[in-house]
Order: C-alpha cells, then structure tokens, then sequence
C-alpha cells in the first residue's frame, strides 16, 4: 500500500500546529493566573507583626464643604452719592479712603438749574409777602365798612396760593439738595447762592470717586461712594447637591489666602431661592465682622461651611495606597494571605477617607501600616 506523501506532510503540520498552540495557550494561561495574584501577598512574620487588622468605622462624621468666595461691601451699610442737579463740578474736599461723617462736604458744584429754582424761590417768597399785607389791610378795611367781603375772600385766596407756591419753591430745592440752613440763608439774604455742596449720606470710607474738578455731571451719575467696612459680605456659590445643608443664621470658617493665617468667623444671612443655571450652584451670602479692615472688597476667599454629623463608613487615611489615580485598602483572607482590592472614597476628614464603595463594615482590613504592606506586594511582584 503507497502512502501519498502529500497527506502525511498535512498531517505532521497539523500536530506541529496543535502542539504549539497548546503551548500558547498554557503560557497565556499562566500569565493570566500571574495577573491575577499580583494583588495577593503572604507576609512574612515580622511584617504581620506591625500590622493593624480591623473593621472599617461607622462614625459621626462632619464634613467641612469648601467653596470659593469673594469679599463684598456689605450694601446695607454702603451709599452711592451723586449731584441731584446737572451742573458743573467745581471743587473737591475728599480723596480715596477719606472718612467722612453723615452731612460732610464731599463736593461743590455749580447749576443754572440751581439758579433758577432760587429766583422761583425768591419771588414765590416775595409773593407771600405781598399777599399777607394785602389781607391783612383787606381785613382792616372790612372792619371799617369800607370793601365788600368778596374783596377780601380773593385777596386770601391770592395769599394761598403764594404759599402754595413757596412750599412748592421750598420742596424743589430740597430735592436739589439743599438743606435747611441753605434754605434760611437764601430766606435771610435774599440773594442766589452760587454753589451748592454735595454731603455725604452715611458715615464711612471714600472707597470710590470718579469725579475730577470741572467735570459736568447729571444726578445719575455715581460720584462718590461710601461704605462702613467694619462689616464685610463674603459671597460663594455653593453647588446644588450639598444645598441642602447650607442655612440660615449658619457660622461658617472664612480664610483669606491673601491675609495668611487668619480664620474669621461669618453667618450666612442669606442663601439664594433659585440655581445658577450655567454652574448649577446657590448664591450664598456670609456676614463677617471687619473691624480692623484687614478683609478689602473684591479679595479671595474660601468659605467652609460645616456639614451635619452623619453616620459614615470611613477608613483610616493609613490604610489607603493609591496606584494610577486608583485608591486601594488590604482585605485579610487567611492568617497571613492578604488581598489589594480597589475602593471608591470621599476626600480625606479628620484623617478618615469615607466609603464610597468597594467595602462594607464587616470586611478584615489593614487599619495602619499599608504603605509597607504595598511595597512588600510590588517587591514580590518584582521577583
């Protein structure tokens, strides 16, 4: 019987292949049996004797949220002050950082339209007097017979409305500014005052001025503005998922970075109805007691408002390693054999990092010493 020789030769491939594929598969096998014990470890003697063995923590644990703030002038305790009349700026009295006192000069200016209320001042006052002496002869000539009583009622009425019209005099100066020593000397003089100075409405710091001698200004115009700063507002946006724990009549921690080490003490007074819609954060407002000044408008700061005790599964900060962004503890399996299980965890408090998965309070851990624990795993791995 002949044997093709082409059969045979597909044959012995065919064995040479399958042997070699085995072998494949074997190594394969045993790298990946590799893989998966390099997060496992039997420690020596002397290492398990400095170990800690434990249960993850259910504690009372109160979290400190932080959340980047500014400093604000307290608008309680600020004024924007203007000209309530159009004209010409033609002298100053205050600089920036000036303390000023409630009725204290800031600025003098200049107005036609300030004249001219004057003179309508004037001739309303001049009217009065007129039609006061009127009547009063009107009433004496009644007496004698000598008018009729319809002469008498329209001389009153005349006198009326002349103090109708000074009242009226009166009340557009005062909205000009004018105030009531302005206002008796122009009664006692009889004659225009040229200028009239703009005065501060509350006491505090000059912290804005933007106005220059021979400015013309309008009453919207914003000239000066004054702020008491021995209280400030610290303003965060707090995000919408811890909200909740945020209230009123709350002290929080306020640091500034740019003081240094100084903490100060802040109420939160108010915390916004409504989420930002672009950051998904609450606006919320801090009250902080100022009065050496060190806190300036618009300095940074970081709020920390302090969460509610809550019962929380933590670990100790000693039993995490950390490999490629990925947190790590040690679960004990045997008496020596240990196992890197990886875990998802909160930011450290107290010294604790909460559970956020990967554990549960009835898993044997590594409490202390980790960090030892891990470098005896990569040693072995080297090996």
């Amino acid at each position: 019987m002949k044997t093709n020789p082409i059969i045979v030769g597909s044959l012995l491939a065919a064995l040479l292949l399958s042997a070699c594929g085995g072998k494949e598969d074997e190594q394969i096998s045993r790298e990946s049996e590799e893989e998966r014990d390099i997060n496992t470890i039997e420690v020596r003697p002397e290492l398990l004797s400095r170990l800690k063995i434990g249960n993850p923590l259910l504690i009372d644990l109160t979290d400190k949220i932080l959340v980047p703030s500014r400093v604000q002038v307290d608008e309680e305790r600020t004024a924007q002050i203007g000209s309530y009349v159009t004209g010409r700026i033609i002298e100053l009295f205050v600089i920036l950082g000036d303390y000023v006192k409630p009725g204290q000069p800031l600025a003098r200016i200049t107005s036609p339209d300030l004249t001219n209320s004057q003179l309508a001042f004037l001739r309303a006052l001049s009217r009065v007097v007129v039609t006061t002496k009127s009547l009063e002869r009107a009433n004496h000539l009644l007496a004698a017979d000598a008018i009729p009583l319809a002469e008498v009622e329209r001389r009153q009425s005349d006198a009326e409305i002349a103090q109708a019209e000074l009242a009226a005099a009166s009340d557009q100066l005062r909205l000009f500014g004018m105030g009531n020593t302005e206002l008796k000397e122009l009664r006692r003089k009889g004659k225009v005052l040229p200028w009239l100075d703009i005065r501060a409405t509350r006491e505090g710091y000059v912290i804005a001025r933007n106005v220059i001698v021979g400015q013309v200004v309008q009453p919207s115009d914003p000239l000066f503005q004054v702020a008491d700063l021995s209280h400030v507002w610290v303003v965060g946006d707090v995000p919408e998922q811890i909200a909740r724990d945020v209230r009123l009549d709350q002290h929080v921690e306020i640091n500034v970075p740019a003081i240094g080490g100084i903490d100060f003490d802040g109420i939160i007074i108010f915390v916004s109805d409504t989420v930002n819609r672009l950051t998904r954060t609450v606006m919320t407002r801090v009250l902080v007691e100022n009065p050496e000044r060190k806190l300036k408008p618009d300095m940074l700061a970081n709020m920390h408002i302090t969460d509610a005790q809550h019962k929380t599964l933590v670990v100790p900060e000693a039993a995490v390693v950390r490999e490629l962004n990925q947190d790590y503890v040690f679960i004990a399996t045997g008496d020596n054999h240990f196992q890197r299980v990886p875990v998802e965890l909160g930011h450290e408090v107290a010294n604790y990092r909460p559970v956020l998965d990967g554990l549960t309070i009835h898993h044997k851990i590594v409490l202390e010493n980790a960090f030892h624990l891990d470098s005896e795993r990569k040693l072995a791995e080297l090996e």
